[in-house]
């Protein structure tokens, strides 16, 4: 029998997918669950399992290309017999991309058998979790994989991981095997240095840099799903209010914090959290049966990525974290963002957002509501200000505007001037609440 493999839904918004890699290479021998290609979603690249037992027959789409969901990519044969009646189907239904053997090199990238883009996030199997950089800087390193530990989420080996365990058998040339698992920890960076710079596909990003003047430069998938999400943003009514709000306490409490590695979009997040405690309307949601009320405060902040485009990496629950959780779970959701490493439910399940684009000066923006959310939150800049005090002098305060954009259908404005009267009062006069 012939099985087709399709373009998976990795996200409730991917309508397409880009193909990374090729796991796999026509011709190969693949077990149910093993890993055979990577796709690129609209906003995290993902390892693919395979629902069948059989031969890759023949890959209809080449890494690079793109499909639409449900789109066959390619097939496998259940028997090595069926595999030119596999490439005869192939050639006959006129395949976008031809079946060629050019893929062939793709195995030599990645060949791990990895976590699936449906596996769950707290499964483990017994399976080794490798990353298809850190296979493919093993196997040019001869690092034996079943001796580290992974330090990526969900144990998963990364490529760091490989870099760590090279620099430790290089400086000790005699050193015994069970020391492997905390080189990690210890290794020496100085000798690994060179090799992801050879190995890692890190140029992505020049794609975004047109290289000549009037060059069309195509949108990345991440871009395009950027689009298809603003353009649908703006046909929901929405409304902007704007506050000031001095950040005299907050800003003495991030100089006290912030060597524990407490960052000051964490503490901005954790304000708005506490906040949005008290304010159930401001993270819920318009449907067409009416408004839904969510039951977890999940707080997504608007992160660029270096290629282009923008993902939203969420804080669950983040009322219920302690700041310093918080700025963990934060910088973690940061470095597997900006290397595609997130799961849907890590950037896709927000029920309020931040935008801060104070970090780079800005004084006061507008954000646009991200579909099936009730409110967006703009933050600007904190500045030196001359304000009149209570006394009737003049002072110096610092001060920062924020901007609250709502979906105009279920939150009114004495619902978002309540809201942003309540963060003032938390960061104004009760920042030190944050730690609790």
């Amino acid at each position: 029998m012939i099985h087709e493999v399709f373009m998976p839904a990795l996200s409730s918004t991917m309508t397409e997918g880009k193909i990374v890699s090729w796991v796999k290479a026509p011709g190969d021998k693949i077990e149910k669950g093993e890993t055979v290609v990577v796709v690129e979603s609209d906003k995290a690249d993902m390892d693919v399992e395979s629902f069948y037992e059989g031969y890759l027959a023949t890959i209809i789409v080449d890494a690079g290309g793109t499909a639409p969901v449900g789109e066959a990519i390619a097939l496998i044969a259940e028997t090595e017999a069926e595999i030119e009646v596999a490439k005869q189907k192939a050639a006959s239904a006129s395949a976008p991309a031809a079946a060629t053997p050019a893929p062939a090199a793709a195995p030599e990238p990645v060949a791990a058998v990895v976590e699936g883009a449906i596996a769950s996030s707290n499964g483990s199997s017994g399976r080794l979790v490798v990353s298809p950089r850190a296979r493919k800087l093993a196997k040019e390193l001869k690092v034996d994989l079943t001796t580290l530990k992974g330090s990526g989420p969900h144990g998963r080996i990364v490529a760091e991981d490989v870099e760590a365990a090279v620099g430790k058998v290089s400086a000790p040339a005699a050193a015994p095997a069970p020391v492997a698992a905390p080189a990690p920890v210890v290794a020496p960076a100085p000798v690994v240095a060179p090799a992801p710079v050879a190995a890692a596909p890190k140029p992505a990003p020049a794609p975004a840099v047109p290289a000549a003047p009037g060059q069309v430069v195509p949108l990345t998938t991440l871009q395009n799903a950027v689009v298809r999400n603003m353009v649908a943003s703006l046909e929901v009514p929405t409304f902007h209010v704007g506050y000031t709000i001095t950040t005299d306490n907050l800003d003495k409490l991030y100089k006290q914090i912030k060597s524990k590695g407490v960052t000051m979009t964490a503490l901005l997040a954790k304000a708005v959290a506490m906040t949005l405690k008290k304010h159930p309307l401001l993270y819920a949601a318009y449907t067409d049966q009416g408004i839904q009320y969510n039951s977890g405060i999940n707080v997504a902040v608007a992160v660029a990525m270096d290629d282009g485009g923008l993902i939203t990496p969420v804080l669950q629950a983040a009322d219920q974290m302690d700041i310093y959780t918080l700025s963990r779970t934060w910088k973690d959701l940061v470095d597997r963002a900006r290397s595609k490493q997130l799961q849907p439910a890590e950037y896709s399940t927000g029920t309020f957002t931040l935008s801060n684009l104070g970090m780079f000066g800005v004084d006061r923006f507008d954000a646009i509501l991200p579909p099936g959310q009730g409110a967006i939150l703009a933050i600007g800049a904190s500045r030196p200000q001359v304000v009149a005090t209570a006394d009737g002098l003049f002072g110096v305060r610092t001060q920062m505007q924020v901007n609250l954009t709502a979906d105009h259908r279920i939150i009114y404005g004495a619902h978002a001037a309540a809201f942003l009267q309540d963060l003032a009062k938390l960061i104004e006069t009760d920042a030190q609440s944050l730690t609790l």
